[in-house]
This record gives structure tokens, C-alpha cells and sequence, in this order.
């Protein structure tokens, strides 16, 4: 019969600098992720585990530390992270407002942000995939609101939602999405 204490968990040794940078590591190959995410990471793992160092913990040296050797490039991440959202249908704002979350540069997130056709496709991309506008049934009014509301939520402007959601056909819909961008 086991004792009580087989039954318990164990409590997970306190990190130390070379623990720690197997643990930035093992993120890094896993995931891909941004300087501002690896850092948060790490400091999360030395609050729930404890610290073992001689001096204290450094995650920032060892994000800036992958940086400098290529293994995070917040560029890149971006712009990927930026193109899977809008083409799964999400809007401008709520792009910029998951890479702030991630920890991307304001410059940098203007420097990606996508231009007025890949915003018109993905707002098309959405109502195709939530089946809005004429992708869905026949609305009246009140559905039609409640279709505008969840463009909005999405991220999308106004503008562009209203032409979505208020287009005659699937065609049209396509057709103002193709247009070219207007010149102030």
C-alpha cells in the first residue's frame, strides 16, 4: 500500500541561470513568440518556482540575449501573427490591439498594419465564416444590427461593416472588396 507521501506532488526545485535558459529555450522551440512574451514568461516561471542564483534573475538579458542571436525577431512574428488574424476574418483594431497584448512596438505595429484591401478581404473572410450579411439568410433589421455589432467587435470599421452586411449579394460584396483603394 503507498504511503501518503507518493500521493502528494512534488514541489518543483527552485530555478537557477542555466534551468532558467533551458526553460527560454524550450519556449522558444515551441512556440513563436515575441521579446515582450518570453520575458513575461520567464518571470512567471521564477514567481511559481522560486529563485536559486547567486545573483537575481535576468529574464529580460536572456529575451534581449535570443534577440541578438536570431532566435526572436518581433518583426517577424508580427507580420505573422498579423496576416493568420486578418485571414481569419479580424479587423485592424483588434489585430493592433492582440500584437499591443503580445508586447509589439507601436511603431512597429503601424509599420504592419495592413492596407485598405486586406482589410476590405477581411471583413469578407468574416462574414463568410460566420455566414453574415448575404453569406447568411435573409435578415431584417434587428439581425442585421446584431450582424453590424459582431463586425465591430471583430474590429472592423464601421464603413467597412455596413458595406458587408448591407451588400446585395455575395458578388457585390466581393466586388467592393476588389476595389481599389481610393487616394486622398
Amino acid at each position: 500500500m503507498p504511503d501518503d507521501r507518493s500521493r502528494r506532488p512534488r514541489k518543483p526545485r527552485p530555478l537557477d541561470p542555466a534551468r532558467l535558459e533551458e526553460l527560454a529555450l524550450a519556449y522558444v522551440a515551441r512556440f513563436a513568440t515575441s521579446e515582450a512574451k518570453l520575458e513575461a514568461y520567464l518571470v512567471r516561471k521564477v514567481r511559481e518556482r522560486g529563485w536559486d542564483g547567486e545573483r537575481s534573475a535576468d529574464p529580460s538579458a536572456i529575451a534581449r540575449r535570443f534577440v541578438d542571436l536570431g532566435y526572436l525577431n518581433d518583426e517577424a512574428y508580427a507580420r505573422t501573427k498579423s496576416g493568420r488574424l486578418l485571414r481569419r476574418g479580424y479587423g485592424p483594431r483588434r489585430v493592433a490591439q492582440a500584437l499591443n497584448a503580445d508586447g509589439i512596438a507601436a511603431e512597429l505595429r503601424e509599420e504592419i498594419r495592413a492596407d485598405k484591401g486586406e482589410e476590405r478581404r477581411a471583413a469578407i473572410a468574416l462574414a463568410a465564416r460566420r455566414r453574415l450579411g448575404p453569406w447568411g439568410p435573409p435578415s431584417d433589421r434587428d439581425l442585421r444590427q446584431k450582424q453590424l455589432a459582431a463586425m465591430l467587435r471583430a474590429g472592423h470599421g464601421f464603413d467597412a461593416a455596413r458595406a458587408v452586411i448591407e451588400a446585395p449579394s455575395i458578388a457585390a460584396a466581393e466586388q467592393w472588396a476588389a476595389e481599389p483603394e481610393e487616394t486622398p
